[in-house]
């Protein structure tokens, strides 16, 4: 049986060739077993450094007990690294990989203003576009992961359950007021512009970020000798690469305009809005 030559790493049946090919560079590395399809897909700033590791993580027996091949695709920068690991998980579905799963439907609890007050309100991405709807806050799974949020969220910052739609209003005040968690907003004995104000405080943290261009972006990376890898993205959506090595145009996807992806949204949600990467306009 053919191992690799640090003595702490797991015995494997890794192809040697496949080992020795992996580069120190950006990109997203494939573990692939028996069959064509991938077991596991991983990024790194290090693709090899990154392998390595997982050679010598016990926990990870079983997974590399089963590998036979390790592939990989080099990236100009992390940033593209996240994205096409994100994209080809959803895509491949590999046996190992639980997180970046495709979530079909998304929820977020949205502010909505009424004469007495705002009203939270949970909404889904079929009903709403994620993306350019204002007054959003936390992204969901499930309708009932949004409630629970609420709900966390009254008892730390002593809301009232009835105002937010938790439970049913009643003469006698909200069940939280009998408990001396609702400060009594439901029975006037809180004004109504204090507890919203409280709630507001308690969602901002979490506010979900409008998508800042009328149109797509190509976000811009490029590497130490020069080859530039251009990531064309829309309402956080991530649609393709276009790279200079292939000399021309990556194939991208065709998604609708209104399609808003979780995962895309963690990825490049904070460089953007802190200006930290290059970006560019794309003409429609």
């Amino acid at each position: 049986m053919p191992t690799n030559p640090s003595a702490s790493t797991i015995a494997h049946k890794i192809d040697l060739d496949s080992l020795a090919a992996l580069p120190r560079t950006s990109g997203v590395y494939i573990f692939k077993g028996e069959g064509k399809l991938p077991i596991y897909i991983g990024k790194s700033v290090d693709i090899r450094a990154r392998v390595m590791s997982h050679l010598r993580a016990p926990d990870e027996a079983s997974m590399i007990a089963q590998t036979r091949r390790i592939d990989f695709i080099e990236t100009a920068g992390e940033i593209g690294a996240l994205l096409l690991e994100s994209r080809m998980i959803k895509t491949l579905n590999p046996l190992f990989n639980q997180r970046l799963r495709r979530i079909r439907t998304l929820c977020s609890i949205h502010l909505h203003p009424t004469n007495t007050g705002v009203v939270p309100e949970i909404v889904d991405s079929r009903s709403v576009n994620l993306g350019s709807t204002p007054s959003l806050y936390g992204l969901f799974s499930s309708s009932h992961a949004a409630r629970a949020k609420l709900k966390a969220l009254a008892q730390q910052h002593m809301l009232c359950m009835s105002i937010l739609g938790l439970e049913k209003s009643s003469k006698r005040g909200c069940f939280g007021l009998q408990i001396k968690t609702c400060l009594g907003v439901c029975v006037g004995k809180e004004d109504r512009p204090t507890h919203d104000a409280r709630l507001f405080t308690a969602l901002v943290d979490s506010q979900v970020e409008l998508w800042p261009f009328s149109g797509p972006i190509d976000l811009i990376e490029e590497a130490a000798d020069g080859w530039v890898q251009r990531h064309r993205v829309n309402n956080w959506c991530y649609l393709g690469t276009q790279c200079s090595k292939s000399g021309g145009a990556g194939k991208l996807s065709e998604l609708k305009q209104h399609d808003f992806d979780l995962d895309s949204y963690k990825i490049l949600v904070k460089p953007i809005m802190l200006k930290t990467v290059k970006v560019q306009t794309v003409d429609q």
